[in-house]
C-alpha cells in the first residue's frame, strides 16, 4: 500500500503515534497544573 492510500483512522501506525503523542502531553499538563496549584488532580475535578 502506498501512503496516500492508507487509512489514517483507526489502528494505524499514525493514530497510535498521535495518541502516544497526546497522551504525554496530558500527563505534563496535569503534572504541572497540579504543581502549580497544590492539589492533585482528582481534587482539581472535584473527587
Amino acid at each position: 500500500m502506498t501512503t496516500s492510500t492508507q487509512s489514517r483512522f483507526g489502528f494505524s501506525n499514525v493514530a497510535e503515534t498521535w495518541n502516544g503523542r497526546l497522551a504525554m502531553l496530558g500527563f505534563v499538563i496535569g503534572l504541572g497544573t497540579e504543581l502549580l496549584t497544590g492539589q492533585g488532580i482528582l481534587s482539581q475535578i472535584g473527587f
